[in-house]
Formats: C-alpha cells, structure tokens, sequence
C-alpha cells in the first residue's frame, strides 16, 4: 500500500531539491506531478523556479515563468522575485526588464 503524494508532499520534496542545489531533481518531480495524478500550483513553480535561480539558470527560470499561465497559474511575486534574481546573477538585465 503506502502514501500516495500530493501536493504536499511534492512541494516540500521540491523544495528540500531547492535547498540541496538540485534543481534538475525539482524540475523532474514538477514534471512527474501529473502523471502521479498531482497537478502542480504556484508552489510547486516557485520552488523550482528558485532551485533555477540558486543554479545559475536563468534560462530555465525565464522558462517556468512562462510556462504557469499555460498550466492556469498566475506567477506571483515570489515567481517574479525568483526569476528576476536568476536573470541578474547571469547579467541577463535586458531578460529581467522583459518580465
């Protein structure tokens, strides 16, 4: 039998991913979700977008934040903060001014 994740469950694994520098391991669980029946929030986002962040890649921050309105989330200050941030460490500020 066992625990079947949710929401949870998954925001606070993605964030410990965060914490841990593993941003690679937080994208790969906001993209299980779904499939496991768990439909990401802006948790979900936001700690993945700062597990980016804390990496260096911008990029892929830029790219989560994009992506939420297709997944029906509004990014939030947090979303935005995170993003900005990721594009400043790589001195990508034409990035952080298009957001």
């Amino acid at each position: 039998a066992g625990v079947q994740p949710n929401e949870v469950s998954y925001n606070a694994t993605i964030s410990a991913c965060e914490k841990a520098g593993q941003w690679e391991k937080a994208l790969s669980l906001l993209r299980e979700m779904p499939g496991a029946g768990v439909q990401p929030n802006e948790v979900s986002y936001n700690a993945t977008i700062s597990a980016c962040e804390k990496a260096g890649r911008w990029e892929k921050a830029v790219s989560l934040l994009r992506e939420m309105p297709d997944a029906g989330l509004s990014p939030d200050v947090i979303s935005y903060s995170a993003a900005i941030s990721a594009c400043e460490k790589a001195g990508r500020w034409e990035e952080a001014l298009s957001l």
